[in-house]
C-alpha cells in the first residue's frame, strides 16, 4: 500500500508519492476548451467582420439621422465596416504577441476611437454644428468622451491582462 503524500496545507492524499504531487502542482489549470482548432479559426474571422458589419450599420443610422438612405449614406457605412473590421482583425491576431502594457494601449486606442467616430456621427452632433453654434463645443465633447471610454477601456484591459499573463505575455490560467 502507498504512503500518502504530505499537501501544503495539512492535507494528504492517499496513493500520492511527493514526487507525483511536486509534478502536478506545476501544471498549469486551464478551463477545457468547447470548440475545436477549425471553429476558432472561423471565429477569428467571422468576430471581426460580425462586429464591423454592426458598427457600419450603426454609423450609417447615425449618419442620415433618421433622413433618406443615401449613396454617401451607403459608403460610409461600408467604408467603417471595412476600416472597423481590419483593424479588430488585426488587433486580434497581433495583441497576444505585444507586452500586456502595450496590448491594452491598442485595444483602448482602438475602442476609443471607434466610439469617437461613432458619436460625431450622431444627429445631436452634427445639427448643432451645421447651425453655425456650438461645433467647437461638440468636438471637443466628442474628445473628451473618446478619452474617458479609452481609459475605463485601458483600465479593464490592463487589469485583465495583468492578472491572466505574465511579464512574457503568457498565460498563466
Amino acid at each position: 500500500m502507498a504512503q500518502a503524500a504530505h499537501v501544503p496545507g495539512g492535507m494528504s492524499r492517499p496513493g500520492r508519492t511527493p514526487a507525483v504531487e511536486r509534478r502536478s502542482s506545476d501544471i498549469v489549470r486551464r478551463t477545457p476548451d468547447v470548440f475545436d482548432a477549425r471553429t476558432h479559426r472561423i471565429a477569428r474571422l467571422a468576430v471581426p467582420v460580425v462586429l464591423g458589419l454592426v458598427y457600419g450599420y450603426w454609423v450609417a443610422a447615425n449618419n442620415r439621422d433618421g433622413g433618406p438612405i443615401t449613396g454617401g449614406n451607403l459608403v460610409l457605412g461600408f467604408a467603417s465596416t471595412v476600416v472597423f473590421a481590419v483593424l479588430c482583425a488585426a488587433l486580434l491576431m497581433l495583441g497576444p504577441r505585444m507586452p500586456r502594457e502595450v496590448h491594452a494601449v491598442l485595444w483602448s486606442a482602438f475602442v476609443g476611437c471607434a466610439f469617437g467616430f461613432l458619436y460625431s456621427q450622431s444627429g445631436s452632433f452634427i445639427s448643432t454644428q451645421g447651425a453655425g453654434q456650438g461645433g467647437h463645443h461638440d468636438v471637443v465633447r466628442s474628445l473628451l468622451m473618446s478619452l474617458l471610454v479609452a481609459a475605463v477601456t485601458f483600465v479593464v484591459f490592463f487589469y485583465r491582462y495583468y492578472t491572466r499573463e505574465d511579464a512574457s505575455g503568457r498565460r498563466i490560467r
